[in-house]
């Protein structure tokens, strides 16, 4: 069985960690012993070590000593960096994209000249803002705070923020958007435009692309979506692979977009393979463009990976031998439910104070759903901890029926997930007819 090294360790790793570990013997390199993770390189007869992945030299003796022979990264911070890059120049065989390729998320000036060229029409009116002057000038240009602002580089999906939801008025709005451009030395202030927000994720292989099923993220943090926006509350995906709002042909001209900029990424070398998803609007007449990213989402991937059907080492062959397609990665036509459990005081403050919670994960798991661990390490027994401030971990399952799949992760938490602990009770509730 072949070696494969996973870095990175929130609950978008612990569910690849979960389907690579069936063809795989996996490795990896957390700074924190993830649950997740580190039960499936155990069971897989591979290998983990606490330590800092971004750095190379650490990384790299760990191939190296430990004979690895392929590398999957699906964390933006580590794609930025170049940890594929290092992958590939080990001879790794390789899931994620180059810095170079993952620039589509990194730089979201980059992605949107790219979209530019490529695709006009489905550009939402937008300015870089590359001084203070400008920024005024383009601030006053509007009404009211209609208008979105954007910081240039990663933010974990928390740096976005709209006008009378995120920010309320022009001056707080050209205050982030100032504080935003003080920090990288640009800003993108952006239209508001109304319509519905959707994501594409794609599998590919640097040439073709596969659409994974569609899925509908909850990304505020409380109930009604109200508060701060995170990472995301909850998913849900549905047994025709759609959403409610949307068509195929929405889907299909979202996928030539997609297809057409790995085309011109990929133009000079092969710097894009593994994932691209891609955020959207469906307004009254049009599709359009948010942003690419250039990896798993989180939580899409609990929901997308649990409806996979092609077991991961032959996707993985696929993609290294740039043969992917519908017929040799295929779904389960399967609706799919996830709700995170977070921390009180995350999104709201930046404390990373830990949680100290109590869980009992094989007896919840007992009713039929399956716990991915995040941003927490297990002290003894039943007892756990937060790492920093971010989610904890999700409850996922999957059923032929929707509500049923809903009602299953609520059972399952309610009355079983330490009262100290928050989540969203609404999930499932408001996806858009």
């Amino acid at each position: 069985m072949e070696k494969c090294l996973l870095l990175g360790n929130g609950g978008r790793e612990a569910v690849i960690a979960e389907y690579v570990s069936k063809g795989y013997k996996l490795y990896s390199i957390m700074p924190y012993e993830n649950p997740s993770i580190s039960e499936c390189t155990r069971s897989s007869g591979g290998k983990f070590i606490i330590g800092d992945a971004f750095n190379k030299e650490l990384v790299k003796k760990f191939i190296e000593e430990e004979g690895i022979e392929n590398c999957i990264i699906s964390s933006d911070n580590l794609l930025q960096d170049g940890l594929i890059d290092l992958a590939k120049e080990l001879g790794l065989k390789t899931f994620g994209p180059t810095s170079k390729g993952a620039k589509i998320e990194w730089s979201k000036t980059y992605a949107l000249d790219i979209v530019k060229e490529i695709a006009p029409e489905m550009i939402i009116k937008n300015v870089n803002i590359t001084d203070i002057n400008t920024l005024q000038k383009v601030i006053d240009s509007y009404e009211d705070d209609s208008f979105v602002v954007k910081p240039e580089g990663l933010t974990g999906g928390k740096g976005v923020k709209v006008g009378g939801i995120h920010f309320i008025g022009k001056e707080e709005g050209f205050n982030y958007a100032k504080s935003c451009l003080e920090e990288a030395g640009n800003v993108i202030v952006q239209d508001k435009v109304e319509g519905r927000e959707f994501t594409v994720t794609g599998l590919t292989d640097g040439k073709n692309i596969v659409i994974t099923p569609t899925t509908f993220d909850y990304p505020y943090r409380f109930d009604e979506d109200k508060g701060p926006g995170t990472g995301g509350m909850g998913c849900l995906g549905f047994d025709n692979g759609l959403l409610p709002f949307l068509t195929k042909e929405d889907i299909d001209k979202c996928a030539k977009l997609m297809k057409d900029v790995l085309a011109y990424v990929n133009k000079e070398s092969l710097e894009f393979n593994g994932v691209i998803y891609g955020g959207f609007f469906k307004c009254n007449d049009s599709i359009k463009f948010i942003e690419f990213n250039a990896r798993f989402g989180d939580p899409e991937s609990l929901n997308i990976l649990n409806a996979i059907d092609t077991p991961f080492e032959e996707l993985f062959k696929n993609i290294q031998n740039q043969t992917l397609s519908e017929e040799n990665c295929k779904f389960k036509k399967i609706n799919t439910f996830t709700v995170y459990a977070v921390s009180p005081n995350y999104a709201i403050t930046s404390s990373k104070e830990p949680c100290k919670f109590t869980l009992d994960k094989e007896e919840i798991e007992k009713q039929g759903v399956k716990i991915y661990f995040a941003s927490t390490k297990h002290i003894e027994g039943k007892n756990y901890e937060s790492v920093g401030n971010s989610r904890l971990f999700a409850v996922v399952t999957v059923d032929e029926d929707m509500e049923e799949a809903k009602k299953r992760v609520y059972k399952a938490m309610d009355g079983n997930i330490d009262s100290i602990l928050h989540y969203r009770k609404d999930i499932g509730n408001m996806y858009a007819h």
